[in-house]
């Protein structure tokens, strides 16, 4: 259960780095939007990766 968590919140983080690069080059917002979408991403996606790599394998 906590690996499905940490690998859904790394690919939302990936999706929100994605998101805030593209807008970056398009220049089609503001930079706090930009900063918040970045922010969010990283965010998610460390905790995501951290998740997965704490997480034993119980069988």
């Amino acid at each position: 259960m906590k690996r499905t968590f940490g690998a859904i919140l790394t690919i939302l983080g990936i999706v929100g780095l994605i998101y805030a690069g593209v807008t970056i080059i398009n220049h089609s917002a503001a930079a706090t939007s930009i900063s918040v979408f970045a922010i969010i991403g990283l965010l998610f996606f460390f905790s995501g990766i951290s998740l997965v790599r704490v997480t034993k394998d119980e069988a």
